[in-house]
């Protein structure tokens, strides 16, 4: 089969590899859709160390195409989603409430990390009972693409901010994660977000899915932006959907005391993350950081395909761009230069 491949640090290409092989609980899923993100780009520079022959991508929706005679809920030719996070569901830290960490940290990462990734003719899954979930007959592969990372990812970004109903909340950028942070803030019952974001296209789409403030990070300093909007309190929390230590600073910053900092984004370079000393009450001000890795697993996909059949959320004006399979390198491109105003770029297999 074909597959688009890293093939060390800097280094990408198109490989010929053998079709996955099906044990009893795995499943082999026929890619239909796919998403580019912006943590394959980090991982093809280095961020998560060597890799060779490796299958990059983890977002994709497809067709069963075989399963093993172990796997009750899935046979070939359903429709299906896999998360981009794939928990082994019986290790020591899923039991302990943490999947995403199953073996160590981020250990329930294993598309394009552990084990080849989505961007390939076919992909292997496993536990397919735990990490598929049916995609319901109302809803496109293009928009159930979206369950697998940026919704996920995005809304816990949101609940781990545990704003309060009424409570004002800011998201610093408004990348796919951040829009959908912003999204998951409005549907918990935000009553004000702040969305802090220089790019036009986000800006608007970051007020379509809920934003009632942008700030423009170019023309003005988003903290004091949000004390002079919240009369020099601060918000109650912060979101960290970039991944840079100076948006990080700026979230510790920007909470009153006793407020929470969300952090999803993905930190891919650099070997300290910094906290500012005074802002930060000398480590006294109960500002909480918290952190977390996207949630995988059935339930979790279940739910927000719901939110996509009930019209919750549209992730859809997302994609920006499209591409064929065979051109998957011109999308890693695009999300890598950030040009041509791409916010996520969309692979079809067909």
């Amino acid at each position: 089969m074909k597959a688009f491949v890293m093939n060390g640090v800097g280094e990408t290409g198109f490989a010929e590899k053998d079709r996955p092989e099906c044990g009893p609980r795995e499943a082999i899923l026929e890619p239909t859709v796919a998403l580019v993100c912006t943590s394959d780009v980090h991982t093809v520079h280095g961020a998560i160390g060597e890799r060779e022959n490796l299958t990059l991508g983890h977002e994709v929706v497809g067709v069963v195409d075989e399963v093993g005679d172990q796997v009750e809920d899935f046979a070939p030719g359903d429709r299906a989603v896999v998360g981009a996070i794939t928990p082994d569901w019986g290790s020591a830290a899923a039991q302990d409430g943490h999947p995403s960490q199953s073996h160590g940290p981020l250990g329930g990462w294993q598309f394009a990390n552990e084990k080849d990734g989505v961007f390939a003719e076919y992909v292997h899954v496993d536990d397919p009972d735990a990490n598929l979930a049916h995609v319901p007959e109302s809803v496109s592969d293009e928009a159930a693409a979206y369950v697998t990372d940026m919704m996920s990812t995005g809304f816990m970004g949101a609940e781990h901010a545990d704003v309060p109903v009424g409570g004002t909340v800011a998201v610093f950028a408004q990348g796919p994660v951040g829009l959908m942070a912003t999204r998951g803030a409005a549907l918990q019952g935000a009553g004000r977000i702040f969305a802090v974001e220089t790019v036009p296209a986000r800006r608007e789409l970051a007020t379509q899915y809920g934003a009632d403030v942008v700030v423009d990070f170019a023309e003005q300093d988003p903290v004091e932006a949000i004390r002079d909007h919240t009369d020099g309190v601060g918000v109650d929390a912060a979101i960290e959907a970039l991944g840079s230590s100076e948006t990080l600073a700026a979230c510790v910053e920007a909470i009153k005391p006793g407020g929470v900092v969300s952090n999803v984004g993905y930190h891919g370079s650099g070997d300290v993350v910094s906290i500012p000393r005074e802002e930060w009450g000398v480590g006294m001000a109960e500002k909480d950081i918290v952190t977390g890795l996207c949630p995988g697993g059935r339930l979790r996909l279940r739910r927000l395909l719901r939110l996509l059949e009930t019209d919750r959320v549209d992730p859809t004006p997302m994609t920006t761009h499209e591409f064929a399979f065979d051109d998957v390198d011109e999308a890693f491109e695009l999300m890598e230069s950030k040009d041509d105003g791409v916010i996520k770029p969309l692979v079809r297999f067909e």
